[in-house]
């Protein structure tokens, strides 16, 4: 079944706020079998939501439409969608008593432009809206069909998912499974490279490569009579990207890497302490944002100056003035410093020139080292990364982070 989404709201236009509705609902779609053909963003004019909504039904058998159904006079949708699909708007009771009791609730008197939401299409589903005041609604006609949800991201997932997904499913045929592998590392053409003769073959399952920054991603799909099915397509394909490569591969469950390197800090029961200079801190700051990663967090220290280096981790003046904070003498000492401080089991430092300024011949910005202490090990690696100061800066932390997981692997 073809698909379209339709996103209602200047806003959108403007560039006020970020369309998340429609990545959302494309993920669901794709989840339950339907093909999403288009997406497309309308104002808050009646016109041309009216054209947008006359072109998407000659190409697809459902729309989606998120936005547009609140109690302000630029809210188009309801009365857009039942003009077209031939329905007159009718007073909903119930809908009118979960209005009233919202605000009952709140201590609030309701206005009277509120009761606007109440109306709604000629023999509609209605959609209850748990998080709101503006139901949503489906509707069937000709055999097209029309699902209406609100725009608030919280109103409209909770509709969808208790609402609108049962529904869904009993007018799709087929499921659509998916298994994102990711990999860092590896550059997108090169990790395609490897796997072009996979690419050009494929029909059912397909394969979708993905990048990001600093790393990338496959997701393998498959169209099936049921997930199992579906699961059982998708296996052979995924054992062969892995064979060929495995060295780049961190998650198979389309994690994050600091979720995979925090998950093997917490299962082996390992302590960690970090001691950054052009980062910042970013790194603790990515490995403080899991929940329970303080059973094997220690401690996180900002050494951005030559001085805060001697005080806080001991590294030699002298070292220093020979060598420079940006330097593999430096980063292992700046570790052995930390892992005397902490007693961490896994201790970690960097240091590098993220620019823009800095820079030299023999030390150009983007140079920086990574120096790790596990137990009795100690490494360093030094990278060169060209683009922004931002760009520079993740992509230290990602390096920084696969060192981690390296290790503990």
């Amino acid at each position: 079944m073809k698909s379209s989404i339709v996103s209602i709201g200047t806003e959108l236009l403007f560039g006020q706020i970020v369309n998340t509705n429609a990545v959302y609902l494309s993920q669901q779609l794709n989840e339950l079998g339907f093909d999403v053909h288009h997406h497309f963003s309308v104002g808050d004019n009646a016109q041309r939501l009216k054209d947008i909504l006359e072109y998407a039904l000659e190409r697809s058998d459902l729309i989606i439409t998120t936005g547009g159904l609140g109690p302000t006079q630029d809210d188009l949708t309801k009365e857009t969608i039942a003009q077209l699909m031939g329905k007159e708007l009718e007073f909903h009771e119930p809908s009118y008593q979960r209005l009233s009791s919202f605000f009952k609730k709140r201590n609030r008197e309701m206005s009277k432009n509120n009761l606007k939401q109440v109306y709604l299409p000629q023999g509609c589903i209605v959609l209850q809206n748990d998080n709101g005041t503006a139901p949503g609604f489906i509707i069937e006609n000709n055999k097209k069909i029309v699902i209406s949800l609100p725009g608030p991201p919280k109103e409209m997932r909770n509709m969808f998912e208790n609402y609108a997904k049962s529904y869904l499913q009993t007018k799709s045929s087929h499921v659509i499974y998916s298994k994102v592998l990711r990999f860092f590392g590896i550059g997108e053409s090169a990790l395609e490279t490897e796997l072009l003769d996979l690419i050009s073959s494929q029909v059912n399952p397909t394969i979708a490569t993905y990048a990001k920054e600093g790393e990338v991603s496959i997701r393998v799909s498959a169209k099936a009579k049921d997930e199992n099915e579906a699961k059982q397509m998708i296996y052979p394909v995924v054992q062969e990207i892995k064979s060929r490569l495995n060295p780049y591969l961190y998650s198979e469950n389309n994690e994050e890497l600091v979720e995979v390197v925090a998950k093997k800090l917490l299962e082996k029961n390992i302590t960690i302490s970090l001691a950054e200079s052009c980062t910042g801190g970013l790194i603790a700051s990515e490995l403080t944002s899991i929940s329970g990663i303080s059973k094997s967090f220690d401690r996180g220290i900002v050494t951005y100056s030559n001085i805060s280096k001697v005080e806080q981790l001991g590294v030699n003046p002298s070292t220093l003035e020979k060598f420079g904070a940006v330097s593999e003498e430096t980063a292992k000492e700046m570790v052995i410093g930390l892992k005397q401080k902490s007693k961490s089991d896994l201790c970690l430092a960097i240091t590098g020139i993220a620019g823009p300024d800095g820079g030299s011949p023999e030390k150009p910005v983007g140079l920086i080292y990574i120096s790790m202490l596990y137990r009795d090990h100690l490494q360093c690696n030094s990278y060169l990364f060209t683009g922004t100061r931002e760009r520079i800066r993740k992509q230290a932390v990602l390096s920084a982070l696969n060192m981690i997981r390296n290790i503990l692997s």
